[in-house]
């Protein structure tokens, strides 16, 4: 009985043994777990992420196309549209969240053509008395205005700004031919309207010409697509010759940019 208990037990222990021989030799043939990365629940993590924030200044060379729109309410001066150019060189100084504050000095040469008609004295017909006004106009700009960027894409980014602006008046050269018989012609005289060529900036207008812009544009890389509407906000006659008389001057502009 013992023998045949014995010839039980030696399979049994065979068996086990080669169970446990199995199980060594497939955990060593498992690969090593990975250990979790306890920082991946850290909330501290989302701050590592961040752009960190570095004060600096940003150069520009900016040139484009601009217009200009002298509106008035009386007579002694058109209502004209200027067309011309603007150049120059803008700073901006990064500020934290995305905003920016930019300043510069732009040069804008621009030039307008336009018909002022009186009322005749001499001949029955309106049209036949008029003043053929040809403008060339120089002025000096002062931006401060604030900016906001919104990044789109890669290097792609969404601009936009709010802000004034001076424009510093240094000519603006009024070259008049007159088609006006010798009552209108005098009587223009009597009430110290200019029928001759001359600088309007010397006597006529204020040479600052303060203005509230708004636009925006696109970016990429060191590139700027950039537009904006500008509004006068002062009255720009200085010796006005009727007590209404009124003249300011908005404009409109799109202009490309380097940042170098």
């Amino acid at each position: 009985m013992d023998r045949i208990r014995k010839k039980q037990i030696i399979p049994v222990l065979l068996l086990a043994m080669l169970c446990t021989g199995m199980a060594w030799a497939d955990e060593t043939t498992k690969p090593a777990y990975q250990i979790a990365d306890n920082t991946f629940f850290d909330p501290t993590r989302k701050q590592e992420k961040k752009e960190a924030y570095v004060f600096r200044t940003e150069y520009r060379l900016e040139a484009g196309y601009v217009q200009h729109w002298q509106r008035t309410r009386e007579i002694t001066f058109p209502d004209m549209y200027l067309h011309g150019v603007r150049v120059g060189g803008t700073v901006t100084f990064v500020l934290p969240l995305r905003f920016g504050l930019q300043t510069g000095l732009l040069y804008t040469l621009l030039y307008g053509k336009n018909e002022q008609h009186w009322r005749s004295t001499d001949a029955p017909s309106v049209q036949e008395e008029y003043i053929e006004h040809r403008v060339l106009e120089h002025d000096l700009t002062v931006p401060v205005r604030a900016w906001y960027t919104i990044p789109l894409w890669k290097q792609l980014n969404l601009f936009f700004y709010t802000g004034p602006q001076l424009h510093i008046g240094l000519a603006e050269n009024d070259y008049m031919r007159t088609h006006l018989s010798e009552g209108a012609l005098a009587w223009l005289n009597r009430q110290g309207i200019p029928t001759e060529p001359y600088d309007r900036m010397k006597d006529q207008l204020v040479r600052a010409n303060i203005q509230w812009g708004v636009g925006g544009g696109l970016e990429w890389d060191r590139y700027r697509l950039q537009s904006g509407y500008d509004f006068g906000l002062n009255n720009l006659v200085r010796n006005r010759q009727l007590a209404k008389q009124y003249m300011s001057e908005w404009g409109w502009y799109i202009s490309f940019s380097y940042r170098f």
